[in-house]
């Protein structure tokens, strides 16, 4: 587990959950001088007449400051909570109003007061984003410079706002940012059911109220409990599983079905395939215009959600050189967002203010190497690697050597046969440093039409203790690759058609693993784990994110010609 300080960050100053920085020091930091001013409910005009409502947190002094915009749907009037909730991402505004910044938290259409529907990350979302920053540029109490912050939604809208590049927006801060909302729903075809459900009921809840429960008396007094420090020290590891409890509990209310169930319904029903409607709602293309400076960064952990994005936004900016790009280990971007604060502030007091914090110094990336437990640094991502191959052999072992045969399993887990089968290396004889993108050649038979391919890597300790590292999915009706495109661990599947599988013939699969870092240590064990339904209680996926099967119950088998792709570091 990666462990880091959460830090006091000035005398004076509250405590704030999370590592502050990448392990760096910086200088000429703007000072905690101001008290804050708060204006709520601030009507935000857009272009078609809708009005987006915003609270604005700012410096309680004369002049124009800098200002940074988080915009989402998740209530705004939650923001200062303090609840291990995971929608509660748009960063302390006590942290940042005191050093001369404003904070605006803005609620997108259709959300939490603001006028209009709700259309879900499209192009209408994106010319809202463009009008809100030039509205808040505009403002007597901005200096013209604005930048954006914020995790998870507040992240991808600071995306959508940049490929419509307003003149006034100078720099971002997107972590744990999807720049596509298909990956986030379905998992290279199949349905992320178990998130996506939850969240779109949950909006719909969240949307239904206001003020009277939101800043009532009964929050008030559950700020002043949660603002306890001993009690918000207890916040400092909440993971991704913990804090999305509460957007289950949240998503059992009732509410309303417009737009929720709607935008539900094109999600898994009408959708199925890649087409124009998810095409909106990819901005990958439209990055390519962007060249203000961009700070992505994620956490390792958050392999089912977030993590993709984050390196297909890297790769849609390469062309952009004021980018820099962290990944974080575990527990290092707990809820409510309030870690890496102290590495925003460099990043914004350079591009916003002119100070010189020593923030562009040395490499563009940078990143936690867990197992190692310390931090690594690369020029570019991934970092030079080679793919070692290994063989999926018919007793179990993941070895350079291929032992001819094969294995079997019942999707079902019927007629007494395995519904997973897994395959565990020896243990190493040194340490072993992943780093990059894995991918499985799978070749395999299947009795039904279609079926789903889960994968989950571990690292298996000598004592036999299991740590989920990364994972990987595939709908075997959707497997085609782009073969003009992509590299060994990153196959491009287009993800536009179904093609049944032939039934009972071998069939050759590339199915990518989420990037990850993880250094195996000498006498721990590589183990890859192979399912085709997770909903299973004897099946836990990371984070949770239960899929729904696809196919007929069917019996599934893998030949050991099957190869684990793994990036080893170059002379490790």
């Amino acid at each position: 587990m990666a462990r880091f300080k959460a830090a006091r960050v000035e005398p004076g100053q509250r405590r704030l959950n999370g590592p502050q920085t990448t392990g760096r020091q910086y200088r000429n930091l703007s000072p905690a001088l101001h008290g804050t001013t708060r204006d709520d409910n601030v009507p935000v005009p857009v272009r078609d007449g809708i009005r987006l409502l915003a609270d604005i947190h700012r410096p309680d002094a004369d002049g124009r400051f800098p200002a940074l915009i988080a915009a989402a749907p998740y209530p705004r009037q939650l923001q200062d909570l303090g609840a291990p909730a995971a929608i509660i991402e748009a960063g302390a505004s006590d942290f940042w109003v005191p050093r001369g910044y404003a904070h605006v938290i803005a609620n997108l259409r259709g959300t939490a007061g603001s006028g209009g529907t709700y259309t879900f990350f499209d192009e209408q979302e994106r010319k809202d984003l463009f009008d809100l920053v030039e509205w808040v540029a505009g403002q007597p109490w901005c200096n013209g410079n604005v930048g954006m912050i914020g995790l998870s939604y507040y992240a991808m809208t600071q995306m959508e706002a940049a490929t419509q590049r307003p003149p006034h927006l100078k720099a971002l801060f997107p972590f744990n940012v999807t720049v596509q909302v298909r990956e986030a729903t379905y998992h290279n075809g199949l349905m992320n059911a178990a998130f996506v459900t939850t969240w779109f009921h949950a909006l719909g809840v969240l949307s239904a109220h206001g003020d009277r429960l939101y800043r009532g008396g009964l929050s008030r007094l559950l700020r002043k409990a949660l603002a306890i420090p001993a009690v918000h020290r207890r916040f400092n590891h909440i993971d991704s599983v913990q804090a999305t409890r509460a957007l289950q509990l949240m998503s059992r209310f009732r509410h309303d079905g417009h737009p929720w169930d709607t935008l539900l319904n094109a999600v898994a029903t009408e959708h199925p395939v890649r087409d124009a409607w998810w095409d909106e709602r990819d901005v990958t293309e439209l990055l390519a215009g962007v060249d203000i400076p961009v700070y992505l960064g994620g956490e390792w952990s958050n392999v089912a959600l977030h993590l993709p994005g984050l390196f297909e936004a890297w790769e849609a900016l390469a062309h952009n050189p004021h980018v820099r790009m962290t990944m974080l280990g575990e527990h290092s971007l707990p809820w409510p967002w309030e870690s890496m604060h102290i590495e925003a502030l460099a990043w914004f007091d350079h591009w916003l203010k002119g100070r010189d914090t020593g923030i562009l110094e040395g490499p563009a990336v940078r990143y936690w190497l867990p197992g190692a437990e310390q931090w690594r640094t690369a020029d570019s991502w991934p970092p030079p690697a080679a793919h070692m191959a290994l063989a999926l052999n018919a007793d179990g072992s993941l070895a350079v050597d291929e032992r001819p045969g094969e294995r079997s399993y019942a999707t079902d887990g019927a007629n007494a046969m395995p519904a997973q089968l897994s395959w565990t290396s020896d243990p190493l004889t040194g340490n072993l440093d992943m780093v990059g993108h894995p991918e499985l050649r799978l070749t395999a038979t299947s009795t039904g039409s279609d079926t789903g391919w889960i994968l989950l890597l571990q690292d298996v300790g000598p004592e036999g203790k299991a740590t989920d590292i990364t994972q990987g999915w595939l709908r075997a009706s959707m497997r085609h690759v782009d073969e003009d495109a992509g590299e060994t661990g990153r196959p491009v599947l287009p993800m536009k058609t179904r093609d049944p599988i032939p039934v009972g013939e071998p069939v050759d699969y590339r199915i990518p693993l989420v990037a990850n870092a993880r250094r195996f240590r000498g006498g721990h064990r590589i183990r890859l784990i192979l399912t085709s339904d997770d909903t299973r209680e004897d099946f836990r996926p990371m984070m949770l994110f239960r899929h729904t099967p696809v196919g007929i119950p069917a019996v599934n088998t893998v030949h050991s010609s099957s190869r684990l792709l793994l990036p080893v570091l170059e002379g490790e």
